[in-house]
Formats: structure tokens, sequence, C-alpha cells
């Protein structure tokens, strides 16, 4: 049978056909993921430039210098590890360490346990004026560090709030100059750590509160579970993300804690309250020895990353 022939106007090439079709279909999906990373990229670029110059780079400076024996003024000597080695040998330089481990606990262990009760209490029996009680709680949070150690300084006093309150009920044997004294000083400055982020960890704590869905609190109370029972089966569980935060932004706190030190002891008396940060800064500013102070500082910041890192993995273990 002969073909019809072609309506006049209607010629299409075959490869004019195809590239038509070729131009109507979309992307190919690893094109489409592609371009989109990249654009992700552009978009991240300037924050990770000013990640890159401002910390980045300066750790790396800090590693470098800390391979030298330099006064911050004339020209170093190449010491490699020696720097390292004295911080481990250094009676000093390792006790600084372990008193900031030490405020691990007043500034990490006790805020965490004193959040959670008040988490308890406040989740539990929810009343009008909460948050009048929230905002005391988390006023420490907008004072600055150098006002809150300038006022702990007087209340510690010898004439301070808190020998007052002893004297007022009978306790005059219990009267000291606390920041002054080799066996109380350290925990003294604790105690203004765990009073600074006690609120930090009851609000964190209250917001991953409001995520739980309130029938299962129903469900336990019907079951008959008491409040004790109620915060371990159903709050507890819920909370493991925000104990996470918790975890590393007080032991962040307490490993690198200078201001309320400084302030407050100025790691005396002795070396009894002395910590790394302000050992870092004694040793650069004032003795001149800047290649022992970055060393330690490598030391401080290895220290610190290892114990998010270990808090990190045990939270992602658990959830």
């Amino acid at each position: 049978m002969a073909s019809s022939p072609p309506v006049p106007g209607r010629e299409v090439h075959t490869g004019e056909v195809h590239a038509r079709r070729i131009r109507g279909r979309p992307a190919p999906r690893r094109q489409v993921r592609g371009r989109s990373r990249w654009r992700g990229y552009v978009y991240v670029l300037p924050a990770l430039a000013v990640y890159v110059a401002f910390a980045v780079l300066p750790a790396l400076h800090t590693a470098y210098l800390s391979l030298f024996e330099w006064d911050g003024v004339t020209l170093g000597d190449w010491v490699g590890l020696g720097n390292y080695a004295e911080i481990f040998q250094d009676p000093i330089l390792r006790r600084s360490v372990f008193n900031a481990l030490v405020l691990v606990v007043f500034f990490s262990f006790v805020p965490i346990v004193l959040g959670l009760l008040s988490t308890g209490l406040l989740a539990r029996h929810r009343r009008p004026g909460m948050g009048a009680y929230r905002f005391l709680f988390m006023l420490p949070q907008v004072v600055p560090l150098v006002a809150v150690g300038v006022t702990w300084r007087w209340l510690y006093g010898d004439d301070g709030v808190v020998n007052q309150a002893f004297r007022a009920v009978g306790l005059d044997g219990a009267t000291r100059a606390w920041l002054g004294d080799f066996g109380a000083a350290l925990i003294a400055v604790g105690l203004v750590g765990t009073w600074v982020l006690s609120g930090l960890c009851m609000m964190l704590f209250l917001s991953g509160v409001q995520k739980v869905d309130p029938s299962l609190y129903e469900a336990a109370r019907i079951d008959g579970a008491g409040p004790v029972r109620e915060f371990v089966s159903v709050t507890l569980p819920h909370l493991r993300g925000e104990l996470a935060v918790a975890m590393t932004v007080t032991t962040v706190a307490a490993l690198a804690s200078f201001d309320i030190v400084y302030v407050t002891t100025n790691g005396g008396p002795g070396e009894q309250t002395t910590v790394p940060g302000l050992l870092v800064y004694r040793l650069a500013f004032s003795e001149g020895k800047v290649g022992l102070a970055a060393a330690l500082a490598v030391v401080l910041g290895v220290l610190i990353l290892a114990i998010v890192y270990l808090i990190n993995r045990l939270s992602r273990s658990e959830t």
C-alpha cells in the first residue's frame, strides 16, 4: 500500500523530533543531586570561611607554637614535644588539670541532678507563676560571669551572707574565709558554678518535657505510677537528647573555666583552685612562656574534644 505524501509545511526530521523529546525530559536524578549539593556548599561557604579564619587557623597556629620555647618577643627555640612532656611532669600543671576535673562534678553533675529534680516537680505540678520561677533560675545565665564572681566573693567574705547565716543558726565554728581556706576554696568555687548552670539545665529539660505526649502521663497514672515512677519511666527517657546537650555544655564550661576562678580566687590559696585556663593566661602573659601555654591549651582542647565525643557516643548508643 503506498504511503500518503507528506503534508506541506509539516516536514520534520527524525533527529529534530528526538532533540525536542530530550529537551522536554527532566534532568537526571544524579545531576539534580549534584547541583543541590554544590548549591548547599555555596550557602555554607561564608560561615565556613569565618570559622576557618577565626577558629581552625588559630588552633593550628597554637599547636605550632607549642613546639617552641618562646617568650612572645624573641625568636623561639625548637623543642618538639618537650613542652608536652613538661606538662605531665610539672606538679602544678598536673594539679590544674585535676582541679578542672573536680569542677566538672560541680559544674556538670550537680546542676544536671538539680535540673532533673526541678523538672520533675514543675512538669507534674503546673501552676500559675511558673514563668517567674523559671526566670529566677535562668537569671544567672544573663548576668556576666565577672559580676557573678564579684558577688560571690562578697558572699563568701568574713562578714558575708554565708558566714552570717551560719552564725544566725549557732554554727559559729563552721564560719571561715571560704575562698582563702585550703580545704574549702575549690568547693566554694564549684558551688558558684553550680548556681550558674543549674538554671540552664532546668530550662533545657523543661523544653524537652514539652514534647512528651500528655497521654503517656495519663496512662502511667492510670496504671498506678507514683511521681518517681512516672518521672523515671516517662519523663527521663524523652530527655536523652537534652541530657547530652547539658552534659556537653556544662563539661566544657568546667574544663574551660577562667573568669569565675580569676575573679574569686585567682587560683589561690596556693594552687588549690588553679585551673588550666587560668594557668594558660599566667604562662603566656605573666611568665613569658608562650610555648608552654600553647601546649597546655592544646592538651586542654584535646581533653575537651575527647569528653564531648564520648558523651555524644554514649547518647547515640542509648537512643
